[in-house]
């Protein structure tokens, strides 16, 4: 992806990094947190480094965290953090029709860098994917420009908090600013009454079934925001479709 010359010298590139640029503070804290909280746990330097760089996923790192010091078995910890990411399914069945024109090595590059916020902002940004050649360069460029910031912001902040891990306290609570980021995001993608629905929805069962093991509650959560969607997008009036 960085190594192909024509992406990050593509003007799509370097637009990505200016929009995400805001957001990298809030990306930082909870890379510090997360790094943070793996040596707190117990982890030596060298495990906590190799989680944060073949992991890549907050949410994943800080599920599996416990069940590692509680010394869980391994298809526990799998499985929780299987069940913790599920939404990236949702986001890798959205962003293939962007991304099957690419060789396999480069698609499954894709995914390893796919964020939270790069595919919400990349998907904010081409509502469509493009067909042309022209358009498979500056979707891509884009996407590296998104993975530019979010990849390195979180990378370098994880390692600090891994450096420092015994200076910074948990109890300062710098998670909170990524999901402050992740609000933000949400709130400017929610641009249609549907969208709208579908959100308030997935707030509601994510709530409702809190109380189920594993964070089940998030993969319920998705499930009924995407079959209530699913259901609304072919019945609703088109006014529902629009954005406002």
């Amino acid at each position: 992806m960085f190594f192909l010359r024509e992406n990050y010298t593509h003007p799509a590139f370097r637009e990505a990094a200016r929009n995400m640029a805001p957001l990298a503070a809030g990306i930082a804290a909870w890379g510090l947190m997360t790094g943070v909280a793996m040596v707190k746990s117990g982890m030596s330097a060298f495990e906590a480094l190799a989680m944060t760089f073949l992991v890549y996923a907050g949410s994943s790192q800080l599920a599996a965290i416990p069940l590692i010091v509680a010394g869980a078995p391994a298809w526990v910890i799998l499985a929780t953090g299987f069940c913790v990411n599920l939404r990236f399914v949702v986001f890798s069945l959205h962003l293939r029709p962007y991304m099957m024109h690419m060789p396999r090595w480069r698609r499954m590059l894709n995914g390893y860098l796919t964020a939270d916020m790069s595919y919400a902002m990349f998907t904010r940004r081409f509502v469509q994917p493009g067909r042309t050649e022209t358009a498979y360069r500056e979707q891509e460029a884009f996407l590296c420009g998104n993975y530019f910031v979010t990849w390195g912001s979180w990378m370098l902040s994880g390692v600090v908090g891994i450096v420092l891990g015994n200076l910074i306290p948990t109890s300062w609570g710098l998670g909170f600013a990524g999901v402050l980021c992740l609000v933000g995001i949400l709130c400017s993608l929610a641009n249609t009454p549907l969208r709208r629905l579908s959100a308030v929805l997935a707030g509601v069962a994510a709530v409702a079934a809190y109380s189920l093991p594993l964070k089940l509650n998030i993969v319920a959560a998705i499930g009924v925001a995407v079959l209530v969607s699913f259901l609304l997008e072919k019945r609703a009036p088109a006014s529902w479709r629009k954005a406002a």
